[in-house]
């Protein structure tokens, strides 16, 4: 026992757990999912039933992301996909409130990044920033599902996780407004794709044949909690990645480098200034007595 704990200290483990449990990342991870089902996914339906190429639809979205096959994808397409008239029907009111409700989400991952690396922030700065994030997000989703029809084997792996990176790499430093730099934001970009891949594994093997049974034992309920339990995995592995690659900079990268740009405390700015206030005097007094 001591050896594994020696073990898991030296690899850094406990630390992590410790900087996961201050993040609260289970939970953090559990209200991505929940905004992403309920804020993103409606824009996202509008948005794959507007495609002049594909028209696979937000479900092929969902099936690529999952990496489902066979009676999995055909159970998860039967729920997630829209009506045909959902784009005649949707008005320019609709698509407003859409795009509003999917930058609550945006907001969410922004204050997760800023938990992590824990920037200054200017509220007016946050807005658009997490609108071009919104739209470049569903532009990666988007160029994601449309290689299917044009790449097949290690070109598209390779592909997507190029994009992926290069995703993952920006996200953080534009959300952030460019606070962090480059080189402190690469380790996390990585870990957050090594942690997709690990999951989209981890779904082929578990996900694909538990939509099945769930579809047929509870209906299309089922098949929603199966998404969602999903949608926790990416929101875990999106958190974890940055704060594993955060740790890794403290870890291994420039000792002198400053990760936290935060203000100072308004209590330790207080005190100081008490502090000069009271020596002040003491200095005057001394001088006093010397003359």
């Amino acid at each position: 026992m001591r050896r594994v704990r020696a073990l898991w200290q030296g690899l850094g483990l406990a630390e992590l757990n410790r900087r996961g449990r201050e993040l609260e990342l289970l939970h953090r991870a559990m209200g991505f999912a929940t905004l992403a089902l309920v804020t993103l996914a409606p824009l996202l339906i509008v948005v794959a039933a507007a495609d002049p190429i594909g028209h696979g639809g937000f479900a092929l979205w969902l099936v690529d992301g999952m990496d489902l096959s066979g009676r999995s994808a055909r159970a998860l397409t039967d729920v997630f996909t829209p009506p045909r008239k959902v784009i005649g029907t949707t008005s320019a009111w609709s698509v407003a409130l859409l795009a509003l409700f999917g930058l609550s989400f945006a907001s969410s991952v922004q204050n997760g990044y800023e938990h992590v690396w824990r920037p200054t922030g200017a509220p007016w700065h946050r807005i658009w920033r997490q609108l071009i994030w919104l739209v470049m997000l569903m532009g990666y989703l988007y160029a994601q599902v449309q290689t299917r029809s044009v790449l097949e084997g290690t070109p598209r792996i390779l592909l997507s996780m190029a994009a992926g990176l290069l995703f993952f790499w920006w996200g953080p430093h534009f959300l952030l407004s460019r606070q962090v730099h480059w080189r402190y934001l690469l380790p996390g970009a990585l870990a957050t794709m090594a942690g997709l891949v690990g999951l989209r594994w981890f779904s082929y093997l578990v996900f694909t044949p538990l939509l099945v049974t769930q579809a047929v034992s509870y209906g299309p309920v089922g098949t929603v909690l199966v998404v969602e339990s999903w949608l926790v995995g990416v929101g875990f592995v999106l958190y974890g990645g940055a704060l594993v690659g955060r740790l890794l900079c403290e870890r291994f990268g420039d000792p002198d480098a400053v990760f936290r740009t935060e203000p100072e405390a308004p209590e330790a700015s207080e005190e100081a200034e008490t502090s000069e206030g009271a020596e002040a005097p003491q200095e005057a007094d001394a001088e006093q007595d010397t003359v």
